[in-house]
């Protein structure tokens, strides 16, 4: 006899089933992010908070292509301390796996393409991570670099599809980074081309640089996360203010790494930087809290 029959209950039907209530479906509410796999959607919401659908990355994959970068030279001592404060790490799989704490719990946003060093034509990049590699460290995205306007433009658009392709395939988003050259003028004309073009062909999500003028056009005009790239190293206050501009202005978070690893108080910036992405902290207010933080000796 069924539980609860004995005793006079009726447990198949009434309020337990609520039949007057429709079926509850919640997607991640995040830009572009609706018709998603639930993987593709439950990784993104690893990278993006969900209370705020902003995102503090903190990228430190400078090395493949350019060696140990100022500030990454032990990634294990000047890296490793600011995990707990960041939203997600963007690293290459020999950093994770020779470095980065498994026990960290800090979402790995996984460079997928290299080959030429700073030595070479930097455009002329190949996929050099399988998508199988990885879903083996749990990686919630993989990136690639896209050369709009590059000598290897079409080379490396083709490398984003094929990933985007594997993605799909795993439940794996692919962050399209926009790559600006020497000859390339960094303006909202040439973002809105190199942004739009990638979440035209898959891309999940992107990064590409600030502009002062006009870089609401270029988030309006992205129909998925665009992400702010940190770029060279700023004082302090001009990387926060920055920043504030670019989430004001439509973006879904930044990817800092100079502007915080060479910042003379890594884990103060970090964590100013978090209050102006996570919180709208003016700037200034931003600024003073990273001044109050008890800053290391020397």
């Amino acid at each position: 006899m069924p539980d609860g029959e004995h005793r006079g209950d009726d447990l198949t039907a009434g309020a337990r089933f609520a039949p007057s209530v429709p079926a509850r479906q919640e997607p991640f509410p995040l830009k572009g992010c609706g018709a998603l796999d639930w993987g593709m959607q439950s990784r993104l919401a690893r990278i993006f908070r969900p209370e705020s659908g902003r995102t503090v990355m903190l990228a430190i994959d400078h090395g493949y292509f350019q060696g140990p970068t100022t500030g990454l030279e032990r990634v294990d001592l000047s890296i490793v301390p600011l995990l707990p404060y960041a939203d997600a790490l963007m690293t290459t799989r020999g950093m994770v796996r020779s470095t980065v704490p498994a026990a960290a719990r800090i979402p790995i946003v996984l460079r997928a393409s290299g080959g030429p060093s700073v030595l070479r034509e930097l455009s002329d990049e190949r996929l050099a991570v399988s998508m199988e590699d990885a879903a083996r460290i749990n990686a919630a995205a993989v990136a690639v670099q896209v050369f709009i306007g590059g000598e290897h433009e079409t080379q490396s658009v083709r490398n984003m599809t094929r990933l985007v392709d594997a993605g799909q395939r795993y439940g794996i988003p692919v962050l399209a980074v926009t790559a600006v050259g020497k000859e390339l003028t960094r303006d909202a004309r040439y973002l809105r081309l190199a942004t739009r073009i990638c979440a035209e062909l898959g891309a999940h999500f992107v990064k590409t640089y600030y502009c002062a003028a006009d870089f609401d056009t270029v988030t309006a005009a992205c129909p998925v996360p665009l992400v702010m790239a940190g770029g060279t190293k700023l004082p302090e206050l001009e990387a926060l203010t920055m920043a504030y501009r670019a989430v004001e202005e439509g973006a879904a978070g930044v990817d800092m790494g100079r502007n915080i690893f060479q910042s003379r108080d890594p884990v103060a910036m970090i964590r100013a930087v978090g209050a102006v992405v996570h919180e709208s902290a003016k700037p200034d207010d931003a600024y003073d809290q990273y001044l109050r933080e008890p800053h290391p000796a020397g």
